[in-house]
């Protein structure tokens, strides 16, 4: 059994990991802005408390009434220092498909058609795993490789790592069994991938 600690526990991404967690048997710490432990992503002081003790950590956050290019910088800072201060090296990073690569190699964002009104949110994402990368951090960043499907949520059971490709789908519940399976059994470190929904009969 592990200690995690996840950080944006009330979205949906987040509340989909500590819920896999905990049917894993693990001891899960739930931090989000309003409980039910307080914690703000952009504080590394409070993450430094709160992570203390902790064999590793998800994070799954957004702040829609931020400026994403404030924000991500922010957070992967303060993710950065409240963890290394905290002694906790396992960071396990809810990503974004548009800065994945493709099959051939282009990122997902510059691929003909794809919809480029939030590129700076795009951008607001790599920035924080330029963070990441600059640290010492045992962090992998983890994301649908196309989208997140909404109209079937239900989970499946598996995946599979792919690159990038807008027409993939994987549910919240999907993506969580790899967020936690990176903490269970890491294999992938300081990088991104792309994960698709795989039925498991």
């Amino acid at each position: 059994m592990s200690r995690i600690m996840v950080i944006g526990a009330r979205g949906r991404a987040g509340s989909a990991a500590a819920a896999e967690a905990v049917r894993r048997g693990h001891e899960v710490t739930l931090v989000a802005r309003s409980g039910p432990v307080a914690g703000d992503v952009t504080d590394a002081g409070r993450i430094a408390e709160l992570a203390a003790g902790h064999d590793a950590v998800i994070a799954g956050v957004y702040d829609g009434g931020a400026d994403p290019t404030v924000f991500f910088p922010e957070a992967a800072a303060a993710l950065v220092n409240g963890l290394t201060k905290s002694s906790v090296s396992r960071l396990v990073w809810v990503g974004l498909a548009s800065i994945l690569p493709t099959a051939d190699g282009r990122l997902l964002m510059d691929t003909d058609g794809y919809p480029n009104e939030y590129r700076s949110f795009y951008l607001a994402h790599q920035a924080a795993l330029d963070a990441f990368k600059a640290s010492d951090l045992d962090w992998v960043s983890v994301a649908p490789a196309g989208d997140f499907n909404h109209a079937s949520p239900a989970r499946l059971g598996g995946y599979r790592v792919a690159p990038a490709d807008a027409g993939e789908l994987v549910s919240y519940a999907d993506l969580a069994i790899a967020l936690v399976d990176e903490v269970d059994r890491p294999a992938h470190h300081r990088e991104a991938i792309g994960v698709v929904a795989r039925q498991v009969v």
